[in-house]
């Protein structure tokens, strides 16, 4: 296992971090199991987790509390802030007075008394960035967190938050946490330059494009289906593996092209897709998200997998730097595009 530093912060972390939302009823039920996994992932010198409160409405951090018993200090711990966790209206978001709340029973169900890394999950457009800071540096001056992050934030909403943190005397978010595969590559263009920028850590999320990486999904062999779309929930999972969308269609193309260029290399789709997310000089990890030993095993094989120039070439040649296959699949904007009361003018 190789190791890099997250961001500024001094911090080493494994440039594969153990991501927890595939363990609870999102993915793997079996509590005994899911510990087995991440254990086996810290045997393996993973030593950084990354889990959120919503994943299985806060199940999945039960299990990595459970699994950490006894290894705490071993492991740089992450989890995330903002997605709804019930009914009411201010269950949810990035107000101090959920982030307070949220951060506790967080706590509670990691069992432990601090969190290494607390991130926002997604950006909160109706709560001040300032406010949202204010409540974070309060809980690193209380000890209850140690480091503060971002989760696929626009380059924008990263610079905003760096210049009020530096303004206003707050923490500043120490790395963000960016879609980003061979599949999913417009970060490039501008939200990896921005973190580096600011000596910002990053945490690529889904460097398997939601399974199409995996190697199942080839044009001799095309899967309309994943265990996603049975357990998750949320509607625009189903769409994200639609074949009969033009531009999923593109992504298979892609796909079977380069389990090809995996292929002549010596390695698996998954190798190749690990290793080119850690290739980037700005990406500090790539976060894996296994369900499974096996879907662990096979991931764990691309740590020291190092790409030669060639390789990369032939890569850029399938998709272009900077471009995404499927541009929905980058997740940003959709707020801002979906609601028309925030682009049209009231009359």
């Amino acid at each position: 296992m190789r190791y890099r530093t997250l961001g500024s912060t001094g911090v080493q972390v494994s440039t594969l971090c153990l991501g927890a939302m595939m363990f609870g009823r999102w993915g793997n039920p079996d509590h005994d199991a899911s510990i087995g996994v991440i254990r086996t992932a810290l045997d393996a010198g993973v030593n950084l987790i990354d889990t959120a409160d919503v994943y299985s409405d806060g199940e999945s951090e039960v299990i990595v509390g459970k699994a950490i018993a006894g290894r705490r200090d071993d492991v740089v711990l992450a989890t995330k802030v903002s997605s709804p966790m019930g009914p009411g209206r201010n269950e949810r978001g990035a107000s101090r007075r959920w982030i307070i709340r949220a951060c506790e029973e967080s706590l509670r169900r990691l069992g432990t008394d601090h969190i290494d890394l607390y991130q926002v999950h997604r950006p909160d457009p109706a709560t001040d960035i300032d406010e949202t800071l204010g409540a974070l540096t309060d809980l690193v001056r209380a000890g209850k967190i140690r480091y503060a992050g971002s989760s696929t934030f626009t380059p924008s909403a990263v610079v905003e938050a760096q210049w009020t943190a530096e303004r206003r005397g707050r923490e500043r978010f120490v790395c963000e946490q960016p879609p980003y595969s061979l599949l999913v590559r417009g970060v490039e263009a501008d939200v990896l330059p921005t973190c580096e920028t600011y000596r910002m850590g990053v945490l690529a999320w889904s460097p398997l494009a939601g399974g199409w990486l995996t190697g199942r999904w080839r044009r001799d062999a095309a899967q309309a289906s994943s265990h996603r779309t049975r357990t998750m929930p949320f509607s625009h999972t189903l769409a994200h593996y639609d074949l009969s969308v033009p531009a999923n269609q593109a992504k298979l193309d892609a796909a079977t092209a380069l389990a090809g260029i995996a292929d002549e290399a010596g390695l698996t789709l998954i190798q190749l897709a690990l290793a080119f997310v850690t290739t980037h000089p700005a990406v500090t990890a790539a976060i894996i998200g296994p369900r499974t030993a096996a879907h662990l095993h096979d991931q764990l094989q691309a740590a020291d997998v190092v790409l030669t120039s060639d390789v990369l070439d032939r890569i850029d040649q399938v998709v272009a730097p900077g471009t995404d296959v499927n541009p929905h699949d980058a997740s940003y904007g959709a707020a801002v595009l979906a609601d028309p009361r925030r682009r049209r003018r009231a009359a």
